[in-house]
Formats: structure tokens, sequence, C-alpha cells
């Protein structure tokens, strides 16, 4: 990189130069012309002040031959019809053209003054032509000398040339190579401390360098150190998590099945020779059945709530009639209980999937009256409020200590396992109560006090219309 950034530095000047010599060339020579024109118009004026015009005009020409040709000019008295009067060079006049065509004679008769530059066959060289229209006669008088432009100087400024190239070039060639390592370096430095991490994303440190893209470089690639840190991170609390998930399923599945295969070993024996009991052991076999059916039902709902690509049917749900659903099939639960559910709904609809609708309030629902204490009461009050659904569960039961307040979305966490085994909770209810509204992009808040009650908040955008 160092040697192509070098390498086009280079090309850069080179380009420069010769661009700057060339503009140098053509604004020279213009300058060089216009200058020249100048002071021709201004040699020319002055003589025509002082040829006597009445007189003898091949004369009055012959007396400028000496001064001119001292100075290789040619001056040249034209008549408006282009009939050469006296000229300055050794030719005879009658064998002279007609000017009349000649661009600074027609532009002298036309504009007052003109010129052209050209190859003169009577002179052999390259000459500078300056005409005027007489201010004293009706004459043009015409002025020619050898012109070059800046051909007769470059040779000259050739060594000074070449020297200011070789300048240029040593220094471009080392501020080349000082930008090079100005970038170069800095590069290598990134690199090098990338190297260092190794596998263990520590915090890397970089220096502040001068160029504002490369410091950009040294923090995009802290914080992609950063963002991989912490993805590992996550991948490993999810690795734990998974793992402690497997060991709880495992633990509550083996649970009711160790259940069922001793009661149903008691039976298989014919020991058991009491009808009631006999009885009373297929009720709970079909007990533990059924919460083991329905912890597999929890783990599947996980499941397809993690699992974003599984496909959910959604609808136009009507809040208050799901809510009538689940507060009838609680009721059975709230009376043994002795708790009272109040309910007071807004008549909202929103666009979601009915089963997890019912899963949410069921669960947070189920769970305040569970958890609560005879005579308990719980309120359910769903609202809208900022384009959001807000469902808000109350209860007055035994809360919940604030050092579980953390933990109680967690799968199988249980704040009193011997009392949540006896109401026969799969410890996923608040699991899949987050994962829903997670899925709907919400939130959930708890507040709760030991003693005082509890009191679960769920926030809902709303997607496109309220039907």
């Amino acid at each position: 990189m160092r040697r192509a950034i070098f390498a086009k530095f280079l090309q850069v000047i080179l380009v420069v130069l010769l661009l700057s010599t060339f503009i140098f060339y053509i604004a020279s020579s213009s300058a060089l012309l216009k200058n020249s024109r100048k002071d021709m118009l201004y040699t020319l004026s002055a003589i025509d002040k002082i040829i006597n015009y009445s007189g003898d005009i091949t004369g009055e020409v012959e007396k400028l031959k000496t001064v001119l040709n001292g100075k290789q000019s040619r001056f040249t008295v034209i008549r408006m019809d282009g009939v050469v009067v006296a000229d300055t060079i050794d030719v005879p006049v009658a064998s002279l053209d007609n000017h009349s065509e000649r661009e600074e004679v027609k532009k002298a008769k036309e504009e007052g003054e003109g010129y052209s530059r050209r190859y003169s066959d009577t002179l052999k060289e390259n000459m500078l032509y300056v005409a005027i229209r007489s201010a004293e006669s009706d004459y043009i008088l015409r002025m020619a000398t050898p012109y070059t432009g800046m051909k007769e100087y470059l040779m000259l400024l050739l060594p000074a040339v070449w020297l200011s190239f070789l300048v240029a070039i040593m220094y471009s060639a080392f501020s080349a190579d000082s930008f090079a390592e100005s970038i170069t370096k800095p590069l290598k430095e990134i690199s090098q401390e990338m190297l260092k991490v190794n596998g263990d994303y520590t915090d890397l440190s970089f220096e502040t360098y001068q160029y504002p893209e490369i410091n950009i470089i040294a923090e995009t690639t802290t914080k992609m150190s950063s963002n991989v840190k912490d993805y590992l991170n996550q991948i490993e609390m999810e690795k734990q998590i998974r793992q402690e998930f497997f060991s709880n399923a495992s633990h509550e599945l083996k649970t009711p099945i160790t259940s069922v295969q001793g009661y149903a070993e008691l039976l298989e024996s014919g020991i058991i020779a009491d009808e009631g009991q006999k009885k009373d052991f297929i009720n709970r076999i079909k007990k533990e059945a059924v919460n083991m059916n329905n912890l597999i039902n929890d783990i599947l709902m996980i499941s397809k709530l993690e699992t974003k690509e599984a496909e959910v049917l959604m609808s136009d749900v009507r809040l208050s009639i799901v809510l009538d659903d689940i507060i009838e099939s609680i009721k059975p639960l709230a009376a043994s209980h002795e708790v009272l559910i109040h309910m007071d709904c807004k008549p909202l609809c929103i666009y979601a999937n009915g089963q997890q609708m019912k899963e949410l309030f069921g669960n947070l629902i189920t769970n305040a009256v569970k958890y609560n204490k005879p005579g308990g009461e719980v309120w359910v009050k769903v609202t809208e409020e900022d384009r959001n659904v807000i469902i808000q569960v109350k209860d007055n039961g035994m809360g919940i200590p604030k050092d579980s307040l953390g933990r109680i979305f967690e799968r199988f966490y249980r704040v009193d396992k011997g009392r949540s085994k006896k109401q026969g909770g799969t410890g996923l209810g608040l699991s899949i109560v987050k994962h829903i509204v997670n899925f709907y992009h919400g939130t959930i808040t708890v507040q709760s006090e030991l003693d005082v009650g509890t009191e679960f908040t769920v926030k809902i955008p709303i997607q496109g219309k309220v039907c």
C-alpha cells in the first residue's frame, strides 16, 4: 500500500508540473506577443508623426532603413488600395504584391490597427506584422519584426526548468514517502493491536491519529471488538440458559413420569386390593398425565415464540371476548381459592394471534388467583393509551420478594417451590407471557410488595388501525 501511495503521489506531482509548465508557456507566449504588439504600435505611431507625407515618401522611408535594419525590422507604407508605396527592404517596390488582402492591412483599414503572424517569403522567416491607419494621411503604415515567441527563450529557460523539475520531484518524493508513512503506520498499529486479541476480545487501545478517517477505523474496530465480545457473552449466556432449560425440563418431566410409573407398577402387581385406593391411584396417574401434557404444551409454546420463522396466524382479535372466555374458564379455580375477579375492558380490537392473547391473559390471571389468599381480589383492566394496548392485572395476594422480582420471567423459576408444586404450575407461565410480549415488541413490568399484592402491566403497540 505504501508503494502504491508513493507511486500515485509522484504521478500526480508530475502531471501537475507538466500542466503548470504548459500553462506557464502559453501565458508567457501570450504576454510576450501582447507586449511586442504594443511596442510596435507605439513605434508606428511615433513614425507616423515624423514622416513628411507631402514630400518624397520613399526618401523618408530610406532615412528609417538604417535604424530599422539594425533591429531586424521592416517598415512599409501602403496606399489604401493595397499598393506598396515604400519599403525598407532592398527589393523593387513595383515587384511587391498588392497588400490589400493581407490580414493586418485589412484590419488596419477597417478598425484602425491590425496584426498577424506568418512566414515571410521575402525575408524567409516567421514575422509579426503590425499595421495602423495613418492619422496624418491616407496611408497604412506597417511594421514587421522576426518573432518566434517563447522558442528563442526556451533554450535559455530549459536548464532552469529541468532544475526546478528535479527539485520538485525530489521534494515530492520526500513528501510522498512521509505521507505514505503517516497513513500506513497507523494501519499497522491498528493491525498489531487487533492481532493481540487472539480469541480473547478484551478492550482494544488505539492512539488518536492525525487523519479523522483512520480514527474512524480505530473506533469502528473497537466497537466491533466490543460487539463481538457482547455477542460471545450472549451466546454463552444462551447456552447456559438452554442447558438449564433442558435440565429443568428433564427434571419436571421425570417427576410425574416416575410417579405414573410407580402407581402403574403398584396397580399391576395386584398388591392394592381396595377398589377405592385403586381409583385414587388412577386419578393420580391421570392428574400427572395432565401435568405432563400441560408442561409439554408450554414448552412447545415457548419454542414457537422463540422461533421467529415459525408461522403465526394473525387476525383481528377482540380483547373483551378473549378476556370473558378466560375469566369464565378460571371461575372454578377462583371459587376454590375464594378469590373475586373484577374486569374493566374497553372495546378494543388488535391484529394478533388469538391463542397467544389467551395464553397472555390466562397465565397472568391464573397466577393472580393461585397465589392469592382466601377472600382476595383480582383486578383486570384493559385500556388504550398513545396507540398502545395497556393490560393491567393486579391482586392483593402474598406478593413477590424483591430478590425474586428479577427472575420471575425465567423458565421453571418458582418463588415458593413447595406451594407452586401444590398449585400444579409448570413454572413456564410468566416466561411464556414475556415471550408473547416480546413477539409483539411490547414491554412488561411488575410491581410487588410482600403481603400487599402484585401488579403486572403489559404495553403492546397497536399495529395499523384499531378494528
